[in-house]
């Protein structure tokens, strides 16, 4: 029986390392996709278009306005005049954000008056305009600090603050982490979903059914070939993410690959049992994107936080695996966790994929009966 087995995985190997297309989309897509994700998903922003509307036109208000352009984020597009241009520029789209100085804007600064800047953001892209907004407040924090030399007031509550785990805030750090267990999941579950499938259409099924071979032994040996390409796909992405975007890896490294390993057989096994639901590659494909992308990437935590999401959307982010190898990723990558932190995760994890090679196996079972 295992010489019919190990017979059986090679013969998958052959299949899978002959088809251009299935090497393709289990090295290439991957390896782009995370290079699109990885610069293209971010939240950070360099050299911001902003105007000016610069009432003062003296020596302090051109150094602040010098002062936002060091800082690299902001890049002065023009300076306005009246508050026509700036309405003009705002309906034809020109400008993203303006900021008003004041006419007395030296004066006031340095007598220690209140001086009252208008920022004015576009808000049809909200998350766009909160971040300009917030940029645009740290620097004038900043200008301050440096320009008034006084003492601050004994009775000012001074707050500091320290990101730990990501102390520039580094987008790469929150989004490489997603895009690896999205890709992952995508993938293997697709290219997985697809094997059953084409045996249905090709007529081999029934074959496969008649055989030596028990229905669980027929899985295994249609995910194994997948579960060690898909691994080794897992580590060609960490690597990339590590060397190219300097996605540190804190914690243990066999730790890593071993969630790593654990996640690429959840995926299996849930391509797996997509496969044996499908009655063709395009059904089956059709199921595997449309089923996992989208939850994926909106109710896995990825993008959005998990918790500001309305209670059912919150169940159901809670049944989709990246919800939970996200997690464990950002834990022992950038907190440096062992495997007692993450025991909970693992263990959902763990159950998933039982549940999805149980009733895979089943759905064998019933049509070898």
């Amino acid at each position: 029986m295992i010489k019919v087995f190990q017979a059986f995985v090679k013969k998958e190997f052959y299949h899978i390392l002959r088809d251009k297309r299935t090497l393709l989309i289990l090295f290439g897509m991957p390896l782009a996709q995370i290079l699109i994700f990885g610069y293209a998903v971010t939240n950070e922003f360099n050299d911001a278009q902003i105007d000016v509307l610069d009432y003062a036109k003296d020596e302090t208000s051109m150094q602040f306005i010098d002062h936002l352009q060091s800082s690299g984020n902001f890049q002065l597009n023009k300076i306005l005049y009246t508050e026509t241009q700036m309405e003009a520029g705002m309906k034809a789209g020109d400008s993203k954000l303006v900021i008003a100085i004041p006419e007395n804007f030296s004066a006031d600064f340095y007598s220690g008056q209140p001086v009252k800047i208008q920022v004015v953001a576009d808000g049809s892209d909200p998350n766009n305009a909160n971040t300009l907004v917030q940029y645009v407040t740290q620097m004038v924090n900043s200008f301050q600090m440096e320009r008034r030399k006084v003492l601050p007031n004994p009775y000012r509550i001074n707050v500091e603050s320290r990101m730990m785990y990501n102390p520039q805030l580094v987008s790469a750090y929150n989004f490489v982490p997603g895009t690896i267990a999205l890709i992952l999941l995508i993938i293997c579950a697709m290219l997985t979903s697809l094997t059953i499938a084409r045996e249905k259409e090709s007529g081999t099924m029934e074959i496969l059914l008649v055989s030596p071979l028990p229905p669980l032994l027929i899985i295994l040996g249609k995910v194994t070939p997948y579960a060690i390409l898909s691994f080794t796909n897992a580590i060609l992405v960490l690597l990339l993410g590590h060397f190219v975007f300097d996605v540190p890896i804190v914690g243990s490294i066999g730790l890593l690959l071993l969630m790593c390993f654990l996640y690429v057989v959840t995926a299996l096994a849930l391509g797996t049992l997509i496969s044996t639901v499908s009655k063709t590659q395009q059904d089956a494909m059709m199921r595997s994107l449309m089923g996992l992308m989208m939850p994926s990437m909106i109710l896995s935590g990825f993008i959005f936080p998990l918790t500001s999401m309305p209670i059912l959307l919150q169940y159901i982010g809670q049944i989709v695996p990246a919800t939970y190898f996200i997690e464990i990723l950002k834990a022992v990558m950038l907190r440096g966790v062992g495997l007692n932190f993450i025991l909970y995760e693992v263990a959902i994890l763990v159950a998933m994929t039982t549940v999805f090679l149980f009733f895979a196996w089943r759905k064998f079972k019933i049509r070898l009966e």
